[in-house]
C-alpha cells in the first residue's frame, strides 16, 4: 500500500456539545445558504474609477458604499424606495413593486449602474445614474425576451425573441433576423451547447455601430423527444440533441450594421461542423477574431476577419494536441491597444497567459510555475500589469497574482493558505480580498498593494457553533494509481466519533473534467448533506481523481478515449486508504454521485461489485454514444473512431455484474444526459435478471432543484440507511 500523507488542517467545529441537535434534511439541503449561511458582503463590486466598494445590505434594500476616502466607513448610496420612485417616474407608475434591489448589478462608469428588473408586465434593462437618482437609459422587453445586452454607448440593446434577434432603442424596436424555421437560431448563448467557454451569443462592437452574433442551423440535427407528463394527454417536446458520431449543428458568425441595417457573414469556411468560439472585437472595431476548432477538437485556428467584407485577413496562430484542444476564453486586448492581446491556453501544461500581437507573433509567455489561472481580473491604470487568481498547494488553494507585461515577472499578492476570491480597484492599487479555509469561515479585507496595509471589513464567526454538532473533517492526500501523483481527499468523521466502533462509508464522487470537490475552503468544499450523513454515523469520503479540475493538462487529459478507467483506478486508491482505517466497516461501503458522478457510481458498482454494496446514481451517462457531440467527442472521440473505448466504458453491457443495491435517479425532462441512458441500463438489468431500483422526477431536468431537492436528499439518505446500516 502506498504511503498516505496528511495535510495538517482540521475543521475544529465537531466537538460534541450537550443539547446540540443534528441537522434536519431541510437544513442539510438549503441551510448552507440560509440559516447556516456564513456572514459575507452581498454582491460586492468596485465602483468604477474610484476607491470605493459597494454591496447590498442584508435586507437587499440598500446599496452600501465603503471608501478609502472615508476610512472605510459605511454610507448608503441607493435605497429600494429611491430606485422604485425613479422607475415609476420613467415608466408606468403601477408597473413596479420592488421586493429588493437587484442582486446582479455592475458599474458602467463612476456614476452609472446597470442591472435588470422585473415589472408586472415586462422586464427592463436599466442604466441608472446614482448621483441624480434617475434612469439614464431604460429598455423594456416582453417577459419572455432573453439575453439582453446593451451597447457600450447605452443607446441600443439587443435581445432575443425566441430564435430571432431584435434591437430596441429610443426610436422603437427593429428585427435583425426573421427566421420562421425554429431550427435556425440566432444570437443564442446556447450555441455549441455552451461548451468552449461560450456564455453569450451576441457581441456589440466597441463603437456600438455593429452587432456580431451566432447563427446556428440545427435543422439537420435529429429531434429528441422529452415527454411533458403535465398535459391532459402527455405530449412530446422535441429538442435538438446531436449525439456523438451523428450529425451536428452548423454555425456561422454574422455582423449586423445598425446604421445600414445590413448583415454579412464572416467567411469561416468549411467544414460546416466546426466550432466557433473566442469571439472578440478588436478595439478599433474594424476586425473580429474567431477561434475555429475542428470537430475532432484537436486543432484550433485563431483567425482575424474584416467586418466590412467578411473576409479572412489571416490566421494568427494554430494550436494542436494529440488529445484535445479546449479554448475557453475570449481574447483580452491590452488597454489603449489595437495590436496586443492576452490569450489563455493550457498548451504548455497549465492554463496560463500568453501575450500576442495581431500579426500572430508570440511576444511573451506570462505563465508562472505550475499555477493554473482560474480568474483573469484586470489591468492597472497604466496597463503595465495584469492581475489574476490562480491555483497553489496542489490545486487546493486560490491566490492573487500580478504579472508585469513587459518583463513577465510574476508576484503572488496573497499568502494566507485558503481559497481567495475578489477583485481589483480600477487603478489597480486596492485589492478586495475575500477568503476562507478549513478553519476560517470568511474574512474580507481591503489590501493596499502599494503600502501593504490591510483593512479588515468583515470577519465571520462560525455559524454552526451552538446550533448543531458538526462532525470533524480533515483534508488528506493519497497517491494515485500511477504511483506518483498526489490526490486531494476530504474525510468527514461520524458525529460523536468512537475510534473503537466500525462505521459504514458513503463515498461521494464526481470525478469528471471541470469539477473539483475538495478545496481548502470552509467545509473543505463539501455540502451540508455530506455533514448530515456524517451526523447519521457514516464516514463520508471524497477524492478528486485524475481527470478532475485545477491540476493541469496532464492531470486531466489522462482520461482521453477511456472515460472512467483511470478515474476508477484512483477512486480505488481512496478505498485502500479507507480500508486502512480501523473504524471503517469494509463490508459496508457505498457510493453516490450525479451526472459524471452518476456514471462513476454505476461504473464502480459494476466493476468493483465486491467492494461497493450500495450505490445511488443520479442522471448517469450509461453509454457515451448517447451523449452529445461537443463534450462527448472531446473526451471519447467518435464511436466510429474509438469503438474499444466506448465498449470498455459502457455500463449497460456490464449490467450482469450488479450484486449490490443500486438506485438510479433521473429527471424526465433532462436535456443534458437524456433519460435513454438509464432506461437502457434498466432494460439490461431486466434482461440479466438483476434487481435494480429506479426513481423518476417527472418535471425536473438534469438536476433536482428547489424544494424538491429536499425530497431527493431524503431519498438518498433513506436508501443508504435501508441497505448499508
Amino acid at each position: 500500500m502506498k504511503k498516505i500523507t496528511f495535510l495538517s488542517v482540521f475543521l475544529l467545529v465537531g466537538i460534541t456539545a450537550f443539547g446540540q441537535k443534528n441537522l434536519t434534511i431541510e437544513e442539510a439541503t438549503s441551510g448552507q445558504y440560509r440559516n447556516f449561511a456564513v456572514e459575507s458582503l452581498v454582491s460586492p463590486q468596485w465602483r468604477k474609477d474610484t476607491k470605493t466598494v459597494t454591496y447590498l445590505d442584508k435586507t437587499y434594500s440598500n446599496l452600501i458604499a465603503k471608501s478609502e476616502e472615508s476610512n472605510w466607513a459605511e454610507t448608503t448610496l441607493l435605497t429600494k424606495i429611491e430606485l422604485q420612485n425613479a422607475l415609476k417616474s420613467k415608466f408606468s407608475s403601477d408597473e413596479f413593486a420592488l421586493r429588493m434591489l437587484p442582486y446582479a448589478y455592475s458599474w458602467i462608469d463612476k456614476n452609472t449602474l446597470e442591472f435588470e428588473v422585473d415589472g408586472k408586465n415586462s422586464k427592463y434593462l436599466i442604466q441608472f445614474d446614482i448621483v441624480k437618482k434617475e434612469v439614464k437609459n431604460g429598455f423594456a422587453f416582453p417577459s419572455e425576451g432573453r439575453n439582453q445586452t446593451i451597447s457600450s454607448d447605452g443607446k441600443n440593446t439587443a435581445w432575443l425573441d425566441d430564435n430571432n434577434i431584435k434591437i430596441t432603442n429610443a426610436s422603437g424596436t427593429i428585427s435583425v433576423t426573421s427566421d420562421e424555421n425554429k431550427g435556425i437560431v440566432n444570437g443564442s448563448d446556447y450555441t455549441h451547447r455552451q461548451e468552449f467557454g461560450i456564455a453569450k451569443g451576441m457581441w456589440w462592437s466597441p463603437k456600438s455601430d455593429k452587432l456580431a452574433y451566432y447563427k446556428k442551423d440545427e435543422t439537420m440535427v435529429a429531434d429528441y423527444p422529452l415527454t411533458d407528463f403535465s398535459a391532459r394527454i402527455a405530449a412530446n417536446k422535441n429538442i435538438k440533441y446531436p449525439m456523438a458520431g451523428m450529425k451536428s449543428e452548423e454555425v456561422t458568425l454574422v455582423v449586423y450594421d445598425v446604421n445600414s441595417k445590413k448583415s454579412l457573414t464572416l467567411q469561416t469556411g468549411e467544414p460546416k461542423e466546426q466550432f466557433l468560439t473566442c469571439i472578440t472585437w478588436e478595439p478599433s472595431g474594424k476586425f473580429v477574431y474567431v477561434g475555429l476548432l475542428n470537430r475532432e477538437q484537436n486543432h484550433l485556428k485563431l483567425n482575424k476577419y474584416d467586418v466590412l467584407t467578411g473576409a479572412l485577413v489571416k490566421t494568427l496562430f494554430e494550436e494542436k494536441a494529440s488529445t484535445y484542444v479546449e479554448p475557453l476564453h475570449d481574447l483580452t486586448f491590452l488597454p489603449n491597444s489595437n495590436s496586443e492581446f492576452l490569450y489563455r491556453s493550457e498548451k504548455d501544461g497549465f492554463e496560463q497567459l500568453y501575450l500576442y500581437n495581431t500579426d500572430g507573433k508570440l511576444v511573451r509567455k506570462l505563465g508562472y510555475n505550475n499555477v493554473v489561472i482560474t480568474t483573469l481580473l484586470d489591468f492597472d491604470t497604466e496597463g503595465k500589469n495584469v492581475f489574476y487568481i490562480g491555483t497553489t498547494n496542489n490545486g487546493l488553494d486560490r491566490q492573487f497574482f500580478k504579472v508585469d507585461l513587459k518583463s513577465g515577472k510574476t508576484t503572488q499578492l496573497t499568502s494566507v493558505s485558503g481559497f481567495h476570491d475578489g477583485s481589483l480597484s480600477s487603478d489597480g492599487t486596492l485589492l478586495f480580498d475575500q477568503y476562507s479555509n478549513v478553519t476560517t469561515p470568511n474574512e474580507v479585507s481591503i489590501v493596499n498593494l502599494k503600502t501593504k496595509k490591510t483593512t479588515n471589513l468583515l470577519k465571520a464567526s462560525n455559524p454552526y457553533l451552538g446550533k448543531t454538532n458538526l462532525p470533524k473533517m480533515e483534508l488528506v492526500t493519497i497517491t494515485s494509481a500511477d504511483g506518483k501523483t498526489p490526490l486531494n481527499g476530504r474525510l468527514i468523521y461520524p458525529a460523536n466519533f468512537d475510534a473503537n466502533k466500525k462505521y459504514p462509508v458513503m463515498v461521494y464522487v464526481y470525478g469528471g473534467p471541470h469539477a473539483q470537490l475538495v478545496q481548502n475552503e470552509w467545509l473543505g468544499g463539501g455540502t451540508l448533506f455530506d455533514y448530515f450523513m456524517a451526523q447519521n454515523e457514516y464516514v463520508v469520503f471524497t477524492v478528486d481523481n485524475r481527470g478532475s479540475d485545477a491540476r493541469g493538462k496532464d492531470f486531466e487529459h489522462v482520461i482521453h478515449r477511456n472515460l472512467g478507467v483511470n478515474e476508477m483506478a484512483d477512486q480505488m486508491k481512496g478505498i485502500e486508504f479507507l480500508k486502512s482505517k480501523s473504524f471503517v466497516n469494509q463490508d459496508k461501503i457505498g457510493v453516490y454521485g450525479w451526472s459524471f458522478g452518476g456514471f462513476m457510481t454505476t461504473s464502480l458498482m459494476l466493476d468493483h461489485s465486491d467492494v461497493f454494496k450500495v450505490g445511488v446514481a443520479g442522471g448517469p451517462v450509461c453509454d457515451w454514444k448517447y451523449y452529445e457531440v461537443m463534450y462527448g467527442e472531446r473526451y471519447m472521440d467518435m464511436p466510429q473512431e474509438n469503438p474499444e473505448g466506448y465498449e470498455k466504458t459502457n455500463v449497460i453491457k456490464k449490467a450482469k455484474n450488479l450484486k449490490g443495491h443500486l438506485l438510479m435517479i433521473h429527471g424526465a425532462q433532462d436535456p443534458v444526459v437524456v433519460q435513454q441512458n438509464s432506461m437502457e441500463f434498466i432494460q439490461a438489468c431486466i434482461n440479466e435478471g438483476k434487481q435494480v431500483d429506479y426513481f423518476l422526477y417527472p418535471t425536473h431536468e438534469h438536476n433536482v432543484r428547489g424544494k424538491d431537492r429536499i425530497h431527493l436528499n431524503q431519498k438518498i439518505a433513506d436508501y443508504f440507511n435501508l441497505h448499508l446500516k
